[in-house]
């Protein structure tokens, strides 16, 4: 057994991460946010107060309807800087994973994207001095702009002595996106009994579990070099760029298919499946590959199926909650944009669950708090 292994249910605790403390801190922050909806309403807008504690902020002003939305990248960069450091470069790819994120959630709501913000963070100004780094850093952020449509604002690159290392840099930023005239927001709020969950595939770790998998290399002889089975290292692996899905979304929400809900599965993994407020059972019947890293990741910590599906993405990155009988037309549509797709499981009506039948598991709705009444 390797060193790292026997980790099981405790591995992110361990990697620093505490998530039943964190969201218990994104609560409290909600409940407090909830009470400045009103200042909105004194200039002439409102909240859509049933995306709190969704992907996306949702609100109205005039006749337009947008969506908002912050996000960071964790720690991933920090293998990116070990990585470099061992002789590949790969800044690009974690700033283009930054973008995604932001906008992957963004469009959860359906929103399209208008424009993103850059929040670059380094511990010292000497770090823009490593001038391939900050050279791929742009050039990464600017390709997704592009892939996503959308315009890069502007932002911030604070130097935060004693806050952020000296050597790292912490990716981070926002978007602006708008629900198209005609449509609404999409919430869950259309959710029945008998729609079809489509899962769309990852490219591996994309921006969840980045603080457990440097754990877990920091205990590898070989570190990130080690060899997997497919013939990459364990860094090159670890970077691979995120799908962007924002896409395919455009695509089915305009080819008018109907689309009850989009989920983002990142921290949590499967259990943002019951991300949806509302009782329902998610049922699982048909899974997509486990890329090798995260395969690789999961033995060593020794972690079981149930913790696994609840911490990664297990190779699936996106779900598309759909009306019976038009899964295929979705799993069609995220061929044509090149990603692989499956018509993976049904909603029920019944308690808030969801039952993930090829591996014999269940979690219930109190494994995931999210929104301010959770």
């Amino acid at each position: 057994m390797s060193s790292t292994q026997g980790l099981g249910d405790q591995a992110y605790r361990q990697a620093g991460v505490d998530y039943a403390v964190l969201d218990e801190g994104k609560r409290r922050a909600v409940k407090a946010a909830v009470e400045t909806s009103q200042h909105l309403e004194k200039r002439g807008g409102s909240v859509e107060e049933g995306s709190r504690g969704e992907s996306a902020f949702v609100f109205t002003i005039g006749d337009q309807t947008l969506a908002t939305v912050m996000e960071g990248l964790g720690t991933k960069s920090i293998i990116a800087r070990a990585v470099a450091e061992e002789g590949a470069s790969h800044f690009d790819d974690v700033a283009y994973d930054t973008v995604a994120a932001i906008i992957n959630d963004l469009c959860c709501v359906g929103a399209r994207p208008l424009v993103v913000s850059a929040y670059f963070a380094t511990g010292t100004p000497d770090w823009f001095n490593r001038e391939e780094w900050h050279q791929q850093l742009i050039e990464g952020w600017f390709e997704a702009c592009v892939a996503a449509g959308c315009t890069w604002g502007g932002g911030e690159s604070p130097s935060l002595s004693d806050l952020v290392n000296a050597d790292d840099i912490e990716l981070a930023g926002s978007a602006v996106g708008e629900i198209p005239k005609g449509r609404k927001a999409i919430l869950g709020q259309d959710l029945a009994d008998g729609d079809e969950i489509v899962l769309v595939a990852s490219t591996g770790l994309h921006a969840n579990g980045s603080s457990l998998a440097r754990l877990i290399a920091e205990r590898l002889d070989d570190g990130y070099a080690k060899v997997l089975p497919s013939g990459t290292t364990l860094g090159e692996a670890l970077l691979r760029r995120s799908y962007m899905y924002s896409e395919l979304v455009e695509s089915i929400l305009d080819a008018e298919l109907p689309v009850r809900y989009l989920s983002h599965l990142t921290g949590h993994g499967f259990l943002k499946l019951m991300r949806p407020t509302y009782n329902h059972t998610y049922c699982i019947e048909r899974l997509l590959p486990v890329p090798d890293v995260l395969d690789f990741l999961v033995a060593e910590a020794g972690m079981d199926a149930r913790v696994a599906y609840s911490t990664f993405n297990m190779g699936h990155g996106f779900a598309i909650y759909c009306g019976k009988g038009s899964g295929v037309k979705v799993v069609e549509a995220a061929k044509k944009k090149g990603l692989e797709a499956i018509v993976a499981g049904r909603v029920e009506s019944g308690e808030r669950r969801i039952v993930i039948e090829p591996l014999g598991i269940e979690y219930g709705s109190d494994e995931l708090r999210l929104g301010p009444d959770q």
